[in-house]
């Protein structure tokens, strides 16, 4: 595993410094969109207002699919390529933990993206119809508050991780 990933950093030539700019702006995107947009959604939700709370969920789909999914993509290949450039050793240690982890994070992010655009259209539906948001609209935003948290402490984790290069145990 070692060996194609070296044979990978060496081939897109990029130095070091390259792979640690663009690793810190992944990572700048995924955690800042996602508190961001939690804010923003869970602000709208509080205020009850079905106008209000489609408009946000619609703008927080919009975000996570234009900022957050391209570095959920870059973010693991510039770690795999910045733990190859210091010779980490990717197969062990804090580079798998931090890669496991971020599955974790995944599993519980991919969901709060179906929760989101499932809550925008309830939204949207009671606008419509004139209607009080239906009780699974807020079973929806209980799941979604529920898979947000572990997934928000899991990057925290793994910003741990990265930055002391160890495992936070």
């Amino acid at each position: 595993m070692s060996e194609l990933l070296r044979g990978v950093y060496d081939a897109v030539g990029l130095d070091y410094l390259a792979w640690k700019y663009i690793h810190i702006i992944s990572a700048t995107l995924l955690f800042g969109t996602g508190l961001g947009t939690a804010f923003h959604m869970y602000s709208s939700h509080l205020s009850g207002d079905p106008r209000a709370i489609a408009v946000a969920a619609r703008n927080t789909v919009i975000a996570d699919w234009t900022f957050t999914t391209p570095a959920v993509v870059v973010q693991p290949l510039s770690g795999l390529m910045l733990a190859v450039a210091i010779g980490a050793d990717v197969t062990g240690g804090w580079v798998l933990a931090s890669l496991l982890l971020y599955v974790f994070v995944g599993c519980c992010w991919l969901p709060v993206v179906w929760l989101q655009m499932r809550a925008r259209r309830l939204a949207e539906h009671a606008v419509a119809t004139g209607s009080p948001l239906p009780a699974t609209y807020f079973r929806v935003m209980r799941v979604w508050f529920l898979l947000g948290w572990p997934a928000f402490f899991g990057v925290l984790i793994i910003f741990y991780m990265m930055l002391y290069k160890a495992l936070p145990i």
